[in-house]
């Protein structure tokens, strides 16, 4: 553990950021516009495996980019902090002198845009946190001790900061103090029940419910595997398994540079040849998630992006506008980030209660998780993957048999139009897992669905 960054806190507190711009972002004749745009996290990662610790990493770190612009030329450079302020600044002081001499180096960029005015945002939602070794004891009386399961598991949980700062006057700070827990409950093979406890407030007996549910399930996995062939079945999907069919109609599928370029999952519904279904409504909504409400060129996000209105595009067009697209197509830009994805899709509700998803599905294919998706015809909208975990054979709205690893190939503006039956009435949160390199903010909300129609191939 670097014991400098432990005592600043990895910069994830707006005093040392504030210190660290205000020593930095002065006003310099010869750019137009300095700043610097923070990401920062102080985490501990827990491993876990027949319900005992077999890894504990605490992790501080801090990075920072920092860019200076002059007409349509930008230069930056991502550095990592070393905890000390001094050293930081003199650094960081040696880095934009050199990015200033580039700037005579480079091509101008048509589509270079930045604010011309000085925002402001602030933001810092404090949780409650468990200490490591709670998490620690915990797993090992609840799960290994009482109920005698073998739990397979990633604890990930700590304070998030990210900062932007420039020499116009903007300043922004957002923080989040968050966990995200994934377990498995093994039975054998590539049989486990599948569970996720996120959020800002741990809470034991919160942990203790989810962990008894999914023991509740284990007994079905001892029970003959049923394997079903190749066609279309009537399926409900978790929210889980909607969030893997989500998060991959986010891949350029609302990227306005997509759309113009014609390479958008989404070109059947721009060019109206297909639709959703008129009780299909899904946003990027900002203000119902995680990430800030500013980019890391520093604009400012809106509250809400409508992206599908009634299972059609709004009158906006329904994409993800970055600013540099915004230039080249001239249309105003949404404040989204460079890569036009969605960071926090928000599928409205339904009319299904919750705890009649299985009785809605009556008879077919409870699908628990999905993973390895992608798209087997872009231009289509067909995703293919394979099921995962828990899926299960249903009848008569009861799980019935566990069913064999099975791959899809579906169209999901037919999955989600003519083939959705239904969405449950409360949507659930799921927050980014992801922390190759950092902890991630991005998220995504989403019901159960029941549909008409899955096609599995094999």
């Amino acid at each position: 553990m670097n014991r400098s960054l432990q005592s600043s806190g990895a910069y994830t507190d707006p005093v040392s950021f504030e210190a660290l711009a205000d020593a930095l972002l002065r006003l310099d004749p010869s750019v137009d516009r300095t700043s610097l745009y923070l990401r920062a996290e102080a985490s501990d990662f827990l491993r876990f495996n027949h319900a005992a610790l077999r890894q504990a990493t605490s992790v501080q770190q801090a990075h920072v980019t920092l860019a200076v612009e002059r007409g349509q030329r930008r230069a930056e450079s991502t550095l990592t902090l070393g905890g000390e302020p001094a050293l930081d600044v003199q650094r960081l002081r040696s880095e934009r002198e050199l990015l200033v001499s580039q700037l005579d180096l480079i091509s101008d960029d048509p589509w270079l845009s930045y604010p011309q005015a000085a925002t402001h945002s602030s933001h810092d939602g404090r949780g409650a946190l468990p200490e490591a070794g709670r998490v620690i004891a915990l797993v090992h009386d609840l799960a290994g001790v009482k109920l005698e399961q073998d739990l397979v598991g990633f604890y990930a949980g700590g304070p998030v900061a990210h900062a932007f700062a420039d020499s116009l006057g903007s300043r922004h700070w957002h923080r989040v103090e968050s966990f995200h827990f994934d377990w498995c409950l093994y039975h054998r093979a590539d049989k486990a029940v599948k569970t996720t406890y996120a959020g800002m407030h741990w809470d034991d007996a919160a942990f203790a419910v989810k962990l008894e549910e999914a023991a509740r399930r284990m007994p079905l996995l001892a029970r003959e595997v049923r394997t079903l062939q190749a066609g279309a079945y009537r399926a409900a999907f978790s929210p889980s398994a909607m969030v893997e069919l989500l998060g991959t109609l986010g891949w350029s599928g609302f990227s306005l540079k997509s759309r113009r370029t014609g390479v958008s999952s989404l070109m059947r519904l721009e060019r109206g040849e297909a639709a959703f279904d008129a009780g299909f409504n899904l946003d990027e909504a900002v203000a119902l998630g995680t990430v800030p409400a500013f980019t890391a060129e520093g604009f400012m996000r809106p509250s809400c992006v409508v992206l599908v209105d009634a299972g059609k595009l709004p009158a906006s067009g329904g994409t993800l506008n970055s600013p540099r697209s915004g230039a080249e197509y001239g249309v105003a830009a949404n404040g989204v980030g460079a890569q036009e994805s969605p960071e926090a899709l928000h599928l409205g509700p339904g009319s299904i209660a919750q705890a009649d998803l299985l009785s809605a599905l009556d008879t077919g294919l409870y699908v628990s998780n999905l993973w390895y998706l992608n798209y087997s015809d872009r231009q289509a909208c067909r995703m293919t993957g394979m099921t995962r975990y828990a899926c299960f054979w249903v009848e008569g709205g009861k799980l019935m048999a566990p069913v064999n690893v099975m791959r899809f190939d579906d169209d999901a503006l037919r999955l989600f139009g003519s083939g959705l039956v239904g969405l449950t009435d409360a949507p659930e949160f799921t927050p980014s897992s992801d922390t190759y390199g950092a902890r991630q903010l991005g998220s995504i909300t989403t019901p159960a669905a029941v549909v008409e129609g899955f096609r599995l191939t094999l």
